[in-house]
């Protein structure tokens, strides 16, 4: 073999051996995505002792200012989650939650299972209850709870990315509206609460309300502070062993309007 020949073969084994040595390197420090920030919650890992109260499907011209009586007394801030047809009938008593201090989100117009529905329904769903809740605070709200937390991903993303809504669930759940007695809606929530627990009952059944007194007292005798939904979501800790995710900031009533509202509902 002439000697051009060797120098040649010798430089490309030395760029192959090069080639593979550096490959490897080069993915090892090629920095990791960013994590997505979350959209949905039905709980948050948190420093300290708080959790949320949120009560779906009213306003109840009977029960829900009773509730907030208690409330006050009690100097706890929740979280309602309200039916557009009950805004627009009673929206006193949601105007009065806002003066206290609570928040307000859309729990859908009709309560229908908008996992089933085509996206325009379900725009005319939010649309409505967002113009209700509007008119009777003059703040639009940031906040979804999907009845019977019935919602597929996508729809999640696009209400996100659209409207700019949180998805809110809930890892506590009394079942109170199969209405099986005050005792047990209250003794459930004690059982099931946890630090960063967000707490599902129904100011419509007066077994909730009945509840109220024992279960809120009991929960402050164990050390939990009360915050809303938008205050617990602010308070976000990275779990241990996984990667921090970027945490949505949302505020307590009045609330920012980080996206474009929905447009006005034609009647």
């Amino acid at each position: 073999m002439s000697g051009v020949r060797l120098l040649c073969l010798l430089a490309v084994c030395q760029t192959l051996v090069q080639t593979t040595i550096a490959a490897p390197s080069s993915r090892k420090n090629k920095p990791a995505a960013a994590a997505e920030p979350r959209i949905a919650f039905n709980s948050v890992h948190v420093d300290g002792p708080y959790i949320a109260m949120t009560f779906d499907d009213g306003p109840s011209v009977k029960l829900t200012p009773k509730l907030l009586d208690l409330l006050a007394t009690h100097h706890i801030k929740a979280t309602f989650f309200v039916i557009g047809e009950n805004v627009a009938e009673h929206p006193e008593i949601v105007t009065r939650a806002v003066h206290e201090g609570h928040e307000i989100g859309n729990h859908s117009w009709s309560h229908p299972n908008l996992a089933k529905m085509s996206d325009e329904s379900v725009r005319r769903e939010l649309r409505r209850t967002e113009d209700a809740i509007k008119s009777a605070t003059g703040a639009r709200p940031t906040l979804l709870r999907p009845p019977y937390g019935s919602l597929t991903a996508r729809q999640q993303r696009w209400i996100h990315d659209e409207v700019g809504y949180e998805i809110i669930l809930w890892d506590v759940d009394p079942y109170d509206w199969k209405r099986p007695g005050a005792a047990v809606v209250c003794n459930r929530i004690l059982k099931e609460t946890r630090a960063g627990s967000i707490v599902l009952s129904h100011d419509i059944h007066p077994g909730t309300i009945e509840a109220m007194p024992r279960t809120l007292d009991q929960l402050e005798a164990k050390g939990f502070k009360f915050v809303t939904v938008s205050e617990l979501i602010r308070m976000a800790r990275p779990e241990p062993g996984k990667e921090p995710a970027k945490v949505p900031t949302t505020t307590a009533p009045p609330q920012p309007v980080p996206t474009t509202p929905l447009p006005p509902s034609s009647g």
